[in-house]
């Protein structure tokens, strides 16, 4: 899962990035409001995590611009006003919710999870493909009632597959789905994570699910009926 932290207190955004990501999330951090609306519109996220009180424009006007494009990503306002006229402004702006500062990690992690929910239940809260599961909400992963344990960004590879299966996924979408933005990668990294996935979940399989095409990039689908 990918979330885009915007937020300009420089110390609290690395505490928060820093404990996101010990969580398997991947996470892009903006310290103003016309960075975070640029990566808002230009990459996408699971949620958006977003401070009211921000340089250059207030996190309320990038809301307001992101719905208006037809952005819906879920956003968990940060604010340091607890005003119920300012919960309600910011609710009424389109955010899905709102966190008090000071505010404790663990709650945020809680929020940030309910948000994802709440996003899961609008797609397939289980994707099939042939015998496999893949439950987006528990993040366990079976193949023909075999249950196979995945580390964070196998499964985030697995279920970017898996939502895509009707097209060929290059590696560059899975890089920028799996790493934040301005990440350095070897061009092999890819390649290691999806034959670590094969050897999880095609491996003692005679129907093989996850296929590469060469020169374009990779498929997880039953191809056995094409």
């Amino acid at each position: 899962m990918r979330i885009l932290l915007i937020e300009d207190q420089q110390d609290l955004a690395a505490v928060v990035q820093k404990g996101l990501e010990e969580q398997g999330y991947n996470v892009d951090t903006a310290l103003d409001g016309e960075e975070g609306l640029y990566m808002a519109e230009n990459f996408p996220s699971d949620a958006i995590v977003l401070d009211i009180l921000l340089p250059k424009m207030d996190g309320l006007a990038l809301l307001g611009r992101i719905r208006k494009k037809g952005i819906q990503t879920p956003v968990l306002l940060l604010t340091a006003k607890d005003a119920l006229s300012d919960k309600i402004k910011g609710l009424d702006s389109g955010a899905d919710d709102y966190l008090t500062k000071p505010f404790a990690f663990a709650e945020l992690l809680a929020r940030i999870r309910a948000l994802l929910r709440r996003k899961a239940e609008g797609k397939e809260a289980v994707l099939k493909i042939d015998d496999l599961e893949i439950d987006t909400a528990s993040h366990e992963v079976r193949r023909a009632e075999r249950v196979i344990r995945l580390s964070a960004r196998e499964f985030a590879i697995l279920q970017y597959l898996a939502y895509h299966n009707h097209t060929v996924v290059t590696r560059t979408q899975l890089i920028e789905h799996i790493y934040p933005e301005g990440f350095e990668w070897d061009s092999n990294i890819v390649d290691v994570y999806i034959n670590r996935l094969r050897n999880k979940i095609d491996k003692g399989f005679t129907k093989k699910l996850i296929h590469t095409l060469r020169g374009t990039g990779y498929r997880l689908k039953d191809i056995s009926s094409e």
